[in-house]
C-alpha cells in the first residue's frame, strides 16, 4: 500500500477560501442528488488540503469549513438518529494504521485485544429502523445528527428485507450502493428516457435513493455494518446484547435477521488479534476488489470489544476506535479530448479515448478504451465531456460514462470513420465490432508481425522491416507463405547475402517444428490469446481435432463459453485456407506429449501423456502466477516460455494474483504480486524451487 497521497495545500487566505467554496458545492450536489464536481478521490484530496492550510493558519479557519464536519457539513436533516451516525478518518498506508493503532492503544492504556477488519463499501450510508421486525423507515446519515426520510425507497433495496427473522425493535445501519450489474440496468433505464447515463454506480445510487418522482425504478442492494436500539427497546433483551456484544457477534446477529452483510462474499469481515493480522487482512481484501461484484474504496479496522469503544469515545465527527484505511482511486473524472480509431491486425475497427492525464490506481492514464461505436452511442459520449474513468487491478483503463452535469455546451459529437482508417475500404458495420471489409489483408504487416514474434513462431532475424521488404516484393501475402520462400527469392531484397539469406531460411525451417500451441496463437484467432492457445492444444492435441470441434466441444476448454464458442469456430472456419497453406508447407500440427485419442474423444482433460495420467502431474489443479526476474535453470527463459512450461506441467498460467491462485513463482524485484500473494496467504517458490518441482518439463 501506499503513503497517503500527494495534497495541494492553499498558498494564502484568497485560495483557501476558494478551495473552501469548492468543497461546500461539491458536497451540497453530491448529497443533493447525487452529482457533484469532483470525485471522491479529488473531494477527499481538496479537505486534507483545507486542513493542512487550517492547521497553519488557525486564524483563518472558515465557519464555512468543511472540516470536523460530517458529510463536509452539506446535509441538515430533519429526521433526528438517536445516535450520532459520524464519518471516519482516513490512514494510507501500514505505516499509518500502525501509528493509528498505537495511539489508540496509548489512549485506552493497555494493548486492544480484537480487531475488527471488514470492507468499506463504496455507497452511502443510511439507518434502517425496525419496530417489531417490520421496516418503517429509512434515514440517510445526513449531518450525523440528523437525516433525510428515504422511506419511499423501501421495497427496491436488495438486502434489507421488509420484516427480520425476528420481532425485534432494532436500528440496522449500512450502505445503500448499485452493484455492477444494477448500474448498467439502470443506465439502460436512464438512456431510454432522457438519452443519458449516470456517471458512477456511487452517484447513481445516491441519486436513486432520493428519487421520488422518475417514471422508471433502479435497484439498489444494502450491506449492513452494525445495529443498535432503537427507542423505546432500550431495556429489551435485544437492546442489551447490542450494547454488550463484540462487533463481530453483532453482525452475525444482523445475518440471523434476514439482512444482507459481507459475511456471504469473499471480503467478509473477519476479527484480528494485532496490527500484522490486520494488515494481511486489508492485503487479501485488496486483493479481491477488481473481481466484486460491487464497489469498495478501503477496509473498515475498529475494536471489536463494547468494552474498548466506550473508553475510546468520539471525536466531533468520527469514532476513535475506528478508522478507514483508504485503498488508491480506481475511478477518477478527466476530460475526453480525442476518439483515436485503429484498425488491428484481425481488421477491427476499435476506438481509443484520448484523456486529459490523471492518476489512477497508482498510475498516469492517458488513454481508454472505448469498446465499439455502439458502446459510444450507448453511453452518449460526447468530445470535451468530463467522464469517469474506471480501473482495477491489471485491467485496462476504460471510460465508463460522461459526467452529464458537467457539461458547458461545447461539446461536440464524436464522428465515426466512414471508411477504414488503415487502407480506406468499406467498413463492415453488421456488428457491434466493427471491421474493416478487408479483414486480417487489411493488416498484413501486424498478423505476420505477431505470427513470427518470439511468443509464436519466433523466427529470428525476421524484422519487421524485412517483412515489408517481402511484402513489397511480392513474396508474401501472409505469414504461411514464409515457409514456401526459395533461396533465389530472398537473394534478391535490400542487404541480404548469402550468409543472411541462410541463416533466415534455417530461422524458418525451425519455426516448422513449433509445438501446435505455437502455431495456434500465431493464427490469432480473436478472443484467443497464449494461455488460451496453450489450454485449446492441450485438450485436442491435434489441428486436425481442433478444426473438427463442435461449439459445445469447445466449450470444454476452460475459458471458452457459449457465447466465444461460436465465433471461434467461424473464425477457424475463415483461417481454413491459411492453415491448409501451413499443413502443406509442411509446419507442424501437433502439441507434443499429448495424447489424441483422449483429447479428441473427450474422455481426458488433454494432459495425459506418456508421463502419466494428467491428475498425476506436479501442477495438476493448480493456477500458477510468474513475476520478477527468473534465476537459475530459468533464467534464459522468456516469461512465455516459463508459462508454457507451467502449462506442460498440469497448471494454469495467470498474470494476476487472487485467492484462486495456487502458486507464486517469484524472482527477482517480485513487487506488489508478491506483497498481493502474501496478504492473501498463496504459496510462495523461488525460480529454483519451482525448476525443482517441474524440473521432468524443462
Amino acid at each position: 500500500m501506499s503513503d497517503t497521497p500527494p495534497l495541494t495545500v492553499p498558498a494564502d487566505r484568497a485560495a483557501y477560501a476558494a478551495a473552501v467554496q469548492l468543497a461546500v458545492d461539491a458536497a451540497a450536489a453530491y448529497y443533493g442528488d447525487g452529482t457533484s464536481s469532483l470525485d471522491d478521490d479529488d473531494y477527499d484530496r481538496l479537505v486534507r488540503g483545507i486542513e493542512a492550510y487550517e492547521a497553519e493558519h488557525p486564524g483563518d479557519v472558515s465557519p464555512d469549513s468543511p472540516t470536523g464536519k460530517v458529510a463536509g457539513g452539506a446535509v441538515v436533516g430533519d429526521v433526528p438518529h438517536s445516535t450520532p451516525m459520524l464519518s471516519l478518518d482516513n490512514v494510507f498506508s501500514a505505516d499509518g494504521l500502525a501509528k493509528w493503532a498505537a495511539g489508540l492503544e496509548r489512549r485506552l492504556g493497555r494493548p486492544v485485544t480484537v480487531w475488527s477488519v471488514e470492507p468499506k463499501l463504496d455507497g452511502l450510508a443510511i439507518s434502517a429502523r425496525y419496530r417489531n421486525g417490520r421496516l418503517v423507515q429509512l434515514i440517510t446519515r445526513g449531518d450525523g445528527t440528523a437525516g433525510e426520510d428515504v422511506s419511499h425507497a423501501i421495497g427496491t433495496v436488495v438486502g434489507l428485507p421488509g420484516a427480520l427473522t425476528e420481532p425485534v425493535t432494532v436500528e440496522i445501519r449500512g450502505e445503500v450502493m448499485m452493484t455492477a450489474a444494477q448500474f448498467e440496468a439502470a443506465c439502460a433505464k436512464r438512456q431510454a428516457h432522457d438519452g443519458t447515463t449516470f456517471a458512477n454506480p456511487r452517484s447513481a445510487a445516491a441519486g436513486t435513493l432520493r428519487a421520488q418522482d422518475r417514471p422508471y425504478v433502479c435497484e439498489l442492494t444494502f450491506f449492513g455494518y452494525g445495529a443498535l436500539p432503537l427507542p423505546p427497546g432500550d431495556g429489551s433483551e435485544v437492546a442489551v446484547r447490542l450494547r454488550e456484544l463484540p462487533h463481530s457477534r453483532i453482525m452475525g446477529l444482523v445475518a440471523t435477521w434476514g439482512v444482507q452483510t459481507t459475511a456471504a462474499t469473499p471480503v467478509a469481515g473477519v476479527t484480528a488479534t494485532g496490527v500484522e493480522e490486520i494488515q494481511a487482512r486489508v492485503e487479501q481484501i485488496a486483493a479481491q476488489r477488481a473481481d466484486l461484484a460491487f464497489g469498495i474504496d478501503g477496509i473498515v479496522i475498529k475494536c471489536d470489544l463494547a468494552e474498548d469503544q466506550a473508553q475510546a469515545g468520539f471525536s466531533s465527527r468520527a469514532p476513535r476506535w475506528a478508522v478507514a484505511y483508504k485503498l488508491p482511486a480506481v475511478e477518477k473524472i478527466t476530460k475526453l479530448v480525442a476518439v483515436e480509431w485503429n484498425t488491428g491486425r484481425t481488421g477491427i475497427i476499435a476506438p481509443r479515448a484520448v484523456l486529459e492525464p490523471v492518476e489512477l490506481d497508482g498510475s498516469i492514464v492517458t488513454y481508454a478504451t472505448l469498446h465499439n461505436p455502439n458502446d459510444i452511442t450507448r453511453r452518449g459520449l460526447m468530445l470535451g465531456d468530463s467522464v469517469t474513468v474506471y480501473k482495477a487491478g491489471d485491467v485496462i483503463p476504460r471510460v465508463e460514462a460522461p459526467v452529464v452535469h458537467l457539461r458547458t455546451g461545447d461539446e461536440q459529437p464524436i464522428a465515426f470513420p466512414e471508411a477504414c482508417p488503415n487502407c480506406g475500404d468499406a467498413i463492415d458495420s453488421s456488428q457491434e465490432r466493427w471491421r474493416c471489409v478487408r479483414g486480417r489483408a487489411c493488416r498484413a504487416l501486424a498478423p505476420i508481425a505477431y505470427a513470427v514474434g518470439r511468443d509464436c513462431l519466433d523466427i529470428e532475424t525476421l524484422a519487421e522491416s524485412r517483412i515489408v521488404q517481402l511484402l513489397d516484393a511480392g513474396f508474401i501475402a501472409d505469414f504461411a507463405d514464409l515457409f514456401l520462400l526459395t533461396r533465389d527469392q530472398v537473394l534478391t531484397l535490400e542487404r541480404m547475402g548469402d550468409t543472411s539469406t541462410d541463416k533466415l531460411l534455417a530461422a524458418i525451417e525451425t519455426a516448422k517444428t513449433r509445438p501446435l500451441s505455437r502455431v495456434f496463437c500465431a493464427l490469432g484467432v480473436r478472443g484467443t490469446g497464449r494461455s488460451m492457445s496453450r489450454r485449446i492444444a492441450r485438450h485436442f492435441a491435434t489441428m486436425e481435432a481442433v478444426l473438427a470441434a463442435s461449439a459445445d466441444e469447445l466449450q470444454v476448454v476452460e475459458g471458452i463459453g457459449p457465447k466465444k464458442a461460436p465465433d471461434v469456430v467461424a473464425e477457424l472456419a475463415e483461417l481454413r485456407p491459411l492453415i491448409d497453406k501451413l499443413i502443406q508447407a509442411g509446419v507442424n500440427m501437433v502439441e507434443p506429449g499429448v495424447t489424441p485419442a483422449v483429447a479428441v474423444d473427450g474422455a481426458g482433460d488433454g494432459q495425459e501423456d506418456e508421463k502419466g495420467e494428467g491428475s498425476a502431474l506436479p501442477l495438476a489443479g493448480m493456477t500458477v502466477v510468474v513475476t520478477g526476474a527468473m534465476s537459475g535453470p530459468l533464467q534464459d527463459l522468456s516469461r512465455n516460455q516459463v508459462n508454457e512450461l507451467v502449462e506442460r506441467a498440469g497448471g494454469k498460467a495467470s498474470s494476476a494474483v487472487s485467492a484462486k491462485t495456487s502458486l507464486l513463482v517469484a524472482g527477482d524485484k517480485a513487487g506488489s504480486k508478491k506483497a498481493k500473494a502474501e496478504g492473501l496467504g498463496v504459496r510462495i517458490a523461488s525460480p529454483e524451487e519451482f525448476a525443482a518441482l517441474v524440473g521432468a518439463f524443462l
